[in-house]
């Protein structure tokens, strides 16, 4: 769209772009001693600037690799935009990598230079650095140490360095220059770097541009890893168009508090969030019951009457306009309230969501949609909008995006955001660029209209000892619903029927367990007939819904739930299915023996 974006070359003149067009408009918003404070546009290239000649004192030429092992805070952004502007490249670590995954990414990418977030994580630049002879430096975001260089000393050696020089690095960075190595978060096998250059993101920033996906005056909530390409897209697109970007504190619980203090209009998120909230306001409403549970549901049935009709272009009726006003005050301001009241969009990615969650939260004037891409993609390939959209898809492609289907149903993607391949691995680049065409992994498919669906992942297509093919990710979603599941892993491939691993929502089943006057020890409750009851009760009803050779037989109910910690999680809350299946192979054995 003509005048929208800094009309920036690549990613390394963005920066100083926006801060021209956008000067003193906020470009961060973070807390800093209990209260929210901001960041320009202006403040934020003045932090930044020391910081790349910094990296130049330290000798990162352009093309080396810095890497990154933080939180989401701000200080990601200004190492990252340092690092971009003098033409390195950047390699970002998952703040809840083990050590050892640490010096993987590291060894893997060459890394010269490592930016730590505090002493948590200078920890394991410690125990790993002896076994990485490339890297050169170690550089602390928070404090300082003798074995490293603090933040306000890399600037200070950035200071000796003429200013000049920074220009000429930026001029000299091209579209066809690597701005990123993001390495995927591995549910299957060690991870891969996927090589991305300053022509894939800005190509990506284009398409974000053209389909009005961010605004110049969204403020967008971040709490998702930077290590991670869906909030990279948006640190980049927000900058791009002059939007602020408002990080979390860095703790889970405050995720929803902050929603209500910072009232975003635009959140990016994954399913796992819409879930526990969507979660927790039905199962408040069963625990209330009568009157109050019947206002609920009518008002999410007005709600839903509303939308229903101004999408169609009518006018409501004046009764319909009563009973949503009334609707309105009852229930529905109140859920718009869990989000801060002023949400324009909200985007679900990473992992399908059941299309009953985005139902729910569109009646109540929460509009969220499903986002579809991989880092493979620069972030993504295909994008909903208000005006365009159908619940239960993931859209259109984005323009200059091709999409089609294979033969055997897997989803095929061609553009100018397409990545280059994987780092040093031209075995896995080769299988998966074929043509010229991106072979997701996804299997899917387009309605008449050209929306997208997914159905499923190739490598998660479970296949019965009867020979029957069976995507479990639907069934596993809806089995998720219930307000005392967290997790659900469906297991069946070569078997004669499917079963499931679940895990308990610790919160959820310690407060069912209160008012049932059950021991309140999630490990107990994961053995307590009456929860094994409700689970297998619940998973009975959804079974309904599917064909008898789709359906749980079974379910085992694991002691605690699924987490980063023990590799069951990636960082973007994806199940590793294959860890999983393996560390719980004795549970899945007794099942089938049963």
């Amino acid at each position: 769209m003509e005048g929208r974006g800094t009309d920036s070359k690549t990613l390394a003149d963005l920066l100083v772009r926006a801060a021209e067009r956008y000067g003193a408009k906020p470009a961060l918003r973070y807390k800093d001693g209990g209260a929210w404070v901001d960041r320009s546009f202006q403040q934020v290239l003045e932090i930044v600037r020391p910081l790349s000649l910094g990296l130049v004192a330290l000798g990162v030429e352009k093309g080396d690799r810095v890497s990154i092992l933080a939180n989401t805070r701000p200080e990601w952004t200004y190492f990252d935009f340092a690092a971009l502007s003098i033409g390195a490249t950047v390699v970002p670590i998952y703040q809840t990598n083990s050590p050892e995954e640490c010096a993987y990414v590291l060894e893997n990418s060459d890394a010269k230079v490592v930016v730590v977030e505090n002493e948590e994580q200078l920890a394991k630049m410690r125990e790993v650095r002896a076994s990485l002879p490339a890297l050169e430096h170690v550089v602390m975001m928070v404090g300082d140490a003798e074995d490293v260089i603090s933040m306000d000393a890399l600037a200070q050696k950035g200071g000796a360095v003429d200013e000049a020089v920074l220009q000429q690095r930026m001029d000299a960075v091209t579209r066809e220059d690597i701005c990123t190595f993001i390495y995927t978060s591995g549910t299957t096998g060690p991870p891969k770097g996927c090589i991305i250059s300053h022509g894939n993101y800005r190509s990506m920033l284009d398409m974000v541009n053209a389909t009005s996906v961010i605004e110049e005056e969204d403020v967008a909530y971040l709490y998702l890893p930077l290590a991670h390409s869906f909030a990279l897209l948006i640190q980049l697109g927000s900058f791009d168009l002059g939007a602020t970007i408002a990080y979390w504190e860095g703790d889970p619980n405050k995720i929803v508090p902050n929603l209500g203090e910072l009232k975003p209009t635009y959140f990016p998120s994954v399913p796992r969030i819409f879930e526990k909230i969507y979660t927790a306001a039905n199962s408040g409403m069963e625990k209330a019951g009568g009157l109050k549970k019947v206002i609920f549901d009518w008002s999410i049935k007005t709600g839903k009457r509303m939308r229903e009709t101004e999408r169609a272009g009518k006018q409501p009726s004046w009764l319909l306009q009563r009973e949503y006003a009334f609707a309105d005050k009852q229930v529905l301001s109140k859920i718009r309230g869990l989000f801060g009241g002023n949400l324009r969009l909200a985007v679900s990615g990473a992992a399908p969501i059941n299309p009953d969650i985005l139902r729910f939260f569109d009646a109540a004037g929460v509009f969220v949609v499903e986002g579809w891409g991989m880092t493979e993609t620069s972030t993504a390939a295909t994008v909903a909008t208000e005006e365009e959209f159908k619940f239960g898809t993931i859209g259109k492609p984005f323009p200059g995006c091709e999409v089609k289907i294979a033969d055997d149903g897997e989803i095929l993607v061609k553009g100018p955001n397409v990545f280059q391949g994987y780092h040093k691995n031209p075995e896995a680049t080769a299988e998966t660029i074929v043509d010229g065409w991106l072979h997701t992994g996804d299997i899917g498919e387009i309605d008449a209209e050209g929306f997208i669906k997914i159905t499923g992942r190739k490598k998660d297509i479970i296949i019965t000892a009867g020979g029957k093919n069976i995507t479990p990710a639907n069934l596993e979603a809806e089995i998720r619903q219930h307000q005392l599941v967290s997790q659900c892993v469906v297991v069946g491939d070569r078997r004669p029927y499917l079963v499931a691993l679940v895990t308990l929502d610790p919160e959820e089943a310690v407060a069912y367990a209160k008012d049932h006057g059950l021991p309140e020890d999630p490990a107990q409750l994961a053995t307590n007939p009456e929860i094994r009851k409700v689970v297998e009760d619940h998973v009975e009803e959804i079974n309904k819904k599917f064909a008898r050779v789709e359906q749980v037989k079974k379910v085992a109910i694991l002691p605690r739930d699924l987490s980063q910690e023990d590799g069951e999680l990636t960082p973007t809350l994806k199940v590793k299915r294959a860890v999983v299946t393996e560390k719980h192979e004795k549970e899945i054995e007794e099942l089938y023996a049963a």
